[in-house]
């Protein structure tokens, strides 16, 4: 049965911050591309074992290679706490975006990391780190293509990318976890907002400064899409988050934020209905999650095939998947020139603002089970947190967590435990389809 969703009533219980983000004037965007390391604090270089490509400038050569990264819940299971813990309070050494045990609980001594990820051109895949990442947001770019925002805290994979440019929801991602956010340009009028942003000072991008070895661009053809025979630059560029977190120590920014908000319990909550796969058909992007019962997490799968980390070579995993039921409005800021006539001014694509704050529908996936409920933003701070009810919170299970964002008005059907939500789909610019 297909069941149109309607945004669900605010919670009485709480008071409403209403948020805003104004709109600036469009403009072409700002290329993925590193300009020349600047004189001054910056001087990083980073160690080459290996000449670089003779078209790759020396400060863009990337550094020595870090070891390969061992998936956490799927191969090597970490304990978990007994019962429920958070939203407030959490047991010592114990990472407040996972519910688990950190391996090393000094790793939790730093800021969450937020790294803006391609998923578009399907030869940007295999993508590196995302296995790796506590909490990854997928959301509509373009022309239905999806984008993914990964954060990183308990883990340190080293290589994460392709690194590509930020969107409107990267206005809300850092505050909510009160993170960096590593980027590569974004249209002009975003760029500007983010450059505004209260959490401005923990945004690290080639655009405010920070090169290499932080970011760094591999030679086309060790690049994915090089290796599929489509050697695109602005794929090319790829992060280190040993070294991002290193260049954020030197600036006196990487200081640990007292992070609280989500709640987790090793034991499923009643309510719940069978909810063993889910599809998220986004125009541009096909999405599936299928629930493995013998480890517990739910494997990803997307346009047909699975979905693997180049870091591991292994499928992406999750111990949990929450669709996000949310506001997309589309602002004047043009994103790209596809279709932009310059005589009459139309055409492009525009950038959608998502509306992620006070309230909306949501579904969380965990454990095989599928609970409907709403999620919460009410303080800028606020990470994202889901509700039964004013005080009855519907616990994560102990793990990474996926989030999948679609528009208010998007259709669920369910065909016994098959889940599908099928994003609605966005008009290109704010005047029209």
């Amino acid at each position: 049965m297909i069941t149109r969703i309607l945004l669900l009533r605010c919670l009485g219980s709480f008071t409403i911050l209403s948020l805003f983000v104004g709109s600036c004037s469009s403009g072409a965007p700002t290329p993925d591309a590193l300009s020349p390391t600047p004189t001054g604090q910056d001087q990083m270089e980073p160690t080459v074992t290996a000449g670089p490509s003779p078209t790759i400038p020396p400060e863009l050569a990337p550094p020595s290679p870090e070891p390969t990264f061992t998936p956490g819940p799927s191969a090597t299971p970490l304990p978990t706490p007994e019962g429920q813990i958070g939203p407030l309070v959490y047991p010592p050494g114990v990472n407040s975006l996972t519910g688990l045990l950190a391996p090393d609980p000094t790793s939790l001594d730093r800021r969450p990391l937020a790294v803006k990820i391609s998923n578009f051109p399907v030869c940007v895949r295999p993508q590196s780190g995302l296995s790796a990442a506590d909490l990854v947001f997928e959301h509509l770019a373009e022309g239905g293509t999806t984008r993914f925002t990964a954060i990183f805290y308990g883990n340190n994979p080293g290589t994460v990318g392709s690194v590509r440019s930020a969107r409107f929801l990267d206005l809300e991602i850092p505050a909510m976890y009160q993170s960096l956010l590593a980027f590569s340009g974004a249209s002009v009028g975003v760029l500007a907002l983010l450059d505004g942003a209260d959490f401005r000072p923990f945004a690290l991008s080639p655009e405010f400064g920070v090169r290499a070895p932080a970011f760094y661009r591999l030679p086309l053809e060790q690049t994915p899409c090089g290796i599929a025979g489509t050697p695109l630059l602005e794929h090319s560029l790829f992060a280190n988050t040993r070294d991002l977190w290193a260049y954020a120590a030197s600036q006196g920014i990487n200081k640990r934020p007292a992070l609280t908000g989500m709640t987790f319990n090793g034991q499923p909550p009643a309510g719940g209905q069978p909810g063993t796969l889910l599809t998220v058909p986004y125009s541009a992007s096909y999405v599936t999650w299928i629930y493995d019962p013998n480890l517990g997490l739910y494997f990803r799968g997307q346009d047909g095939g699975s979905h693997v980390d180049a870091n591991t070579k292994l499928t992406i995993t999750a111990a949990n998947v929450a669709v996000i039921f949310a506001p997309h409005v589309i602002t004047d800021i043009r994103e790209d020139s596809v279709g932009y006539n310059p005589t009459t001014g139309q055409g492009g694509n525009y950038s959608a603002q998502i509306q992620m704050w006070n309230t909306g529908p949501a579904i969380l996936f965990r454990d095989g089970q599928a609970y409907q409920g709403t999620w919460t933003r009410f303080g800028r701070n606020d990470p994202l947190a889901i509700v039964f009810s004013a005080d009855q919170y519907v616990p994560f299970r102990p793990g990474n967590t996926w989030f999948e964002v679609v528009p208010l008005d998007s259709a669920i059907s369910t065909e016994g435990r098959n889940w599908n939500v099928k994003p609605t789909k966005l008009p290109r610019t704010p005047f029209g389809p």
